[in-house]
């Protein structure tokens, strides 16, 4: 057959415009398949991979194509494929939130956890940068808006093809019944089902999950008012560390892992057997234990509020109802009865309110009054070796009024670089002599790119807390000094593993031995490190031990 450039001659030529529109109608039909079925596969233990896990017919795209092809006019059919674009990517949107979280902090995302974005926003910024975050923050945006679109765009062109062609109203009513057939066989689990309702199940989950959060408000309601402490005068708490410095310091994600991880005990234990030596050569004893989280691989302030406070705060909304209380906090106790107050959170750059207003803190140190003058180091935007060498400095030389203080160590927090390294204890200063020390560490976005170089970081940093904390304690000489060290929660999944507890280490440090004393039926091990046979409890249980053993009634 003869040719002409390249076409046989008598050949029927396609038009480009029909090919391309049954291109575009091919995408169409993708879209309205792959992206109402994304939300089931985020909502999987695993993300599943492979053809397979497309084998579904999307309930939404099917009950889309229904109403356009009924809806008689123009307006309303755009309308309802944008109200269809706006659902399913709501519902992506939900079930990446959620799977999000449960990989970070190991717990499910209810709606009204919804101030948590704005804390993980934050932790984004200062692991990556403001310009970089700001980046993923923007491309976010622009992939909501485009999914949504996509979304209407296809439904409406499928739409006029099923309208259009009577083959098209075929496969629109056979793959309806297909749909209502493995729905009806789903109960009886006769294979795997093919119907699916992935985008309105993760709605329907993320309700649900919200009204358990909700439906618990009133237990905590209950918790909050069953307080045996709350009226016990003032003279009569903690009479047992009268004339006693009290600190309760969190280390950061310093959680069970440290102590049992592969690859990461060697190190922490090591130190750890190197402070009980020069807390022994100092004059100190120490007993320690594990506490159970509420929270795991984030959301510290969860973990503070729940020892400080007695009741159990594992979300964002017991944690509200717990600082709109008046509940007695430890921080408030020891106010109460004498001491002077004092929260050090470095990692805090603005004013805390419920610090004020709920736990009555006489003073509010962070980032903004320390004076530090050194680099920042990711998250942790203050190494701790200064801050409790400020701490020392400001809170504790000198005749003084006993201190109580909450501090928090933050050189341990995700991603755990750039990592800060300890200095001569005299030459700290305003902290420039840390200039240096950011670009000796790699990048997170390097770090992060194995799962066991993040392993080797964290167990890095928790070590440097340690450290610090040890260096603190052999440099102020303070016969009277009480300390209560201990994780907040374990860290996420790429350290802990999975199916990991919520244990965290705990001990109590003191020169004098009347403290340890008045804790001994707690039968805590003795040294820094807990082990196997220590005793675990709950951290809401902290309060009320501590109380008990320091005042003469409850």
């Amino acid at each position: 057959m003869p040719r002409r450039n390249g076409v046989a001659m008598g050949a029927p030529a396609v038009p480009s415009s029909r090919r391309g529109g049954a291109v575009a109608t091919a995408g169409a039909i993708v879209a309205l398949v792959v992206l109402p079925l994304a939300p089931g596969l985020l909502a999987s233990e695993r993300l599943p991979t492979g053809p397979a896990a497309l084998l579904g017919i999307p309930v939404e795209s099917l009950l889309i194509l229904l109403l356009l092809v009924i809806a008689p006019w123009r307006i309303p059919r755009r309308v309802l494929a944008g109200l269809f674009g706006l659902f399913v990517t709501g519902a992506l949107l939900l079930a990446g939130i959620d799977h999000g979280f449960r990989a970070a902090v190991g717990a499910p995302f209810a709606l009204s956890d919804w101030s948590q974005l704005g804390a993980a926003y934050g932790v984004l910024v200062d692991s990556l940068g403001a310009f970089l975050a700001g980046l993923l923050l923007v491309a976010l945006i622009g992939g909501i808006l485009a999914c949504t679109v996509v979304l209407a765009w296809a439904a409406l062109r499928v739409a006029d093809v099923v309208c259009r062609r009577a083959a098209g109203r075929i496969v629109l009513a056979a793959a309806t019944a297909v749909w209502l057939v493995s729905a009806l066989v789903a109960p009886l689990r006769v294979g795997d089902p093919i119907a699916a309702a992935a985008s309105i199940g993760s709605v329907g989950s993320a309700v649900a999950r919200t009204e358990t959060v909700l439906g618990a408000q009133p237990t905590i309601a209950r918790e909050i008012a069953r307080d045996p402490f709350a009226g016990v005068p003032a003279d009569r708490l903690l009479t047992g560390l009268r004339g006693k410095d009290v600190i309760i310091a969190f280390v950061e994600s310093y959680g069970r892992v440290a102590l049992e991880g592969d690859g990461i005990e060697g190190g922490v234990t090591g130190v750890l057997q190197a402070g009980d030596a020069s807390l022994a050569a100092e004059g100190y004893s120490a007993r320690s234990a594990w506490l159970t989280s509420p929270t795991f691989g984030g959301l510290s302030w969860l973990a503070h509020a729940t020892l400080q406070t007695g009741v159990w705060a594992p979300t964002q909304s017991a944690y509200n109802q717990i600082v709109a209380s008046n509940r007695l906090s430890l921080a408030l106790a020891f106010g109460r009865a004498g001491w002077r107050t004092v929260s050090d959170v470095p990692s805090d750059n603005q004013r805390w309110g419920v610090g004020r207003s709920f736990y009555h803190y006489g003073s509010l140190l962070d980032a903004t009054n320390v004076g530090y003058r050194g680099p920042a180091f990711g998250y942790a935007l203050i190494p701790d070796q200064y801050t409790l060498k400020h701490f020392a400095d400001t809170q504790l030389t000198g005749p003084h009024t006993p201190v109580m203080a909450e501090i928090d160590l933050a050189s341990s927090h995700t991603p755990w670089t750039p990592l800060s390294q300890l200095v001569p204890w005299d030459k700290i200063g305003d902290g420039s002599i840390y200039d240096p020390q950011p670009a000796l560490s790699p990048s997170a976005t390097t770090v992060w790119q194995n799962p066991q170089t993040v392993q080797r970081f964290y167990g890095q940093s928790v070590q440097y807390s340690l450290g610090s904390l040890f260096s603190f304690l052999q440099n102020v000489d303070d016969p009277n000094l009480v300390v209560i060290v201990l994780g907040d929660h374990q860290p996420a999944e790429i350290v802990s593993g999975s199916g990991a507890s919520h244990d965290v280490p705990i001990s109590i440090i003191a020169r004098d031995p009347a403290v340890l004393a008045a804790t001994t039926d707690w039968n805590w091990s003795p040294g820094l490190q807990p082990g196997d046979t220590s005793p675990v409890w709950p951290m809401d249980a902290f309060r009320d031990r501590l109380l008990t053993a320091f005042s003469p009634t409850p």
